[in-house]
């Protein structure tokens, strides 16, 4: 069994990390609280919850991902170099785009069940 929880030790020190680290991830974990919130009120149907599910945690792991490139960039050099903005830039942008899906999927699964709400 201490073989086991021995595999959750590096991942729980990485969410520790990034927790502390990371004030993106923070506010990505806000919407992600606000969003689940919500969709209790709007009692989702196992499909919605899927999409909702897929959705908040595309976001937060394109952002793990961002910021761990982020990391490995910065302990590469500290002086400016085009490719290491490329890879910064390119991962944001990752993380940009789960963000606009994930927005996608809440105003197609929310903004039915507001407008019946209202």
């Amino acid at each position: 069994m201490n073989k086991f929880l021995n595999r959750f030790k590096f991942p729980i020190a990485g969410l520790v990390t990034i927790v502390k680290k990371d004030r993106n991830l923070i506010l990505h974990l806000v919407f992600a609280v606000i969003v689940i919130f919500v969709s209790l009120i709007l009692k989702l149907n196992q499909n919605e919850w899927l999409w909702i599910i897929l959705a908040i945690f595309s976001v937060l792991i394109t952002e793990i991902i961002n910021t761990s490139i982020e990391y490995v960039v910065d302990m590469y050099t500290d002086k400016y170099n085009i490719l290491a903005k490329h890879a910064k830039d390119t991962a944001a942008l990752a993380v940009l785009l789960s963000s606009i899906m994930a927005a996608i999927i809440g105003i197609m699964i929310f903004l039915p069940k507001l407008i019946e709400v209202f």
